[in-house]
């Protein structure tokens, strides 16, 4: 058998392969239907992101010859598509289209979804507190600059509960018309942006002036009308604005992350595995020696883990301060119930925010 018969013969049995996929995809979807009817019926959220998660993690363990994240990439689209059909999820995210807070949307929702852009966090807050969405997903934390302080002081006051959190990989390029850096006599980009990518904006253009924007999408979109602009935005802007890669990676720390709150209406329910669940409160004290300390001694006593603790003006010009901390388990853990519980007992201001599924890789 010569090898164009052979390639042939291979196609065919790819086109079969392609075939039985499709009908088991169909076959997935088929249930999917009878489960929303269920979950109409009893009242059910179409979102469980504990669940999903799961299913993205069990998927990604049995494939034989590709790495886990593309073997979720290719099942959270399966799952965003059969979420679609028992009802469009809607997500309100700090836009333009093309940003990372757009990106961290289709990592936890896939590409199924109405996403509906914001011009700030505020807005993202207000659309999903007034139900013009099911959710909002907002910056909370980067890796390199610290936490978005706007979004901490919001939480304070939110209706809204925490059902989920993305961590994204932040990739800088800076992109321009041309696919060059000669013309560039500007860059524009979101102050963050700008901070991150200091090392190589003072070694690559030392004499461009630096322009912060309310976001990297939207300097990419003025970098698509004027040559003299580039603009520090991700690969997804690039091909928005159709704009060239002038340089890539741009970064100073390769390690930059981004980490977003998804914010929505009900509480989730804890994962099936132990030791994926985190959870979010914040809580003030009276401003005495100690306080501290015996605000979050209950979480020593009950054995829960504290893994970040962040601090933020009370706003009430006596220098006090609210306290946002982050523990691992879910409030329908009994360590963290108790924990949580004596906390609340002891504590001047108290508001537990959600537990919800940590990020995955």
């Amino acid at each position: 058998m010569d090898k164009e018969t052979q390639l042939a013969e291979l196609r065919r049995e790819i086109d079969g392969i392609d075939a039985k996929i499709v009908e088991l995809v169909d076959q997935r979807a088929d249930v999917v239907r009878r489960v929303g009817e269920l979950k109409g019926a009893t009242g059910t959220a179409v979102f469980r992101p504990e669940r999903e998660n799961l299913i993205l993690e069990r998927a990604a363990s049995l494939s034989r010859n590709f790495d886990g994240p593309a073997v979720k990439a290719i099942f959270r689209e399966i799952i965003s598509s059969c979420r679609a059909l028992e009802r469009t999820t809607t997500v309100a995210y700090l836009g333009p289209a093309g940003t990372f807070s757009e990106m961290a949307v289709l990592r936890q929702f896939g590409s199924s979804v109405e996403a509906r852009p914001c011009s700030t966090i505020a807005d993202v807050f207000r659309m999903t507190e007034n139900s013009r969405t099911d959710f909002g997903v907002v910056p909370v934390e980067n890796s390199t600059q610290g936490t978005v302080a706007v979004t901490l002081d919001l939480l304070l006051d939110t209706s809204l509960t925490i059902v989920g959190e993305v961590s994204i990989p932040i990739i800088h390029n800076l992109l321009t018309r041309s696919g060059d850096l000669s013309k560039v006599k500007t860059v524009m980009a979101h102050p963050q942006a700008l901070a991150q990518c200091r090392e190589w904006l003072s070694t690559h253009l030392p004499g461009a002036r630096q322009v912060s924007c309310s976001s990297n999408a939207e300097g990419a979109r003025i970098a698509s009308e004027d040559d003299s602009v580039g603009a520090i935005a991700s690969h997804r802007a690039a091909e928005l604005y159709q704009l060239g890669i002038a340089g890539e990676g741009i970064q100073d720390w390769a390690g930059n992350r981004t980490r977003f709150l998804v914010l929505g209406h009900h509480p989730t329910h804890r994962s099936p595995e132990p030791g994926k669940d985190k959870t979010t409160f914040e809580f003030s004290m009276v401003n005495k020696a100690g306080a501290l300390f015996e605000g979050l001694e209950p979480l020593a006593r009950h054995g829960v883990s504290m893994t970040h603790l962040e601090s933020r003006p009370a706003r009430n010009g006596a220098w006090e301060y609210n306290f946002f901390v982050d523990v691992e388990g879910h409030i329908e853990d009994e360590a963290v119930k108790k924990a949580l519980t004596e906390i609340k007992a002891e504590t001047a201001v108290f508001k537990f925010l959600g537990s919800y599924p940590k990020a995955l890789d």
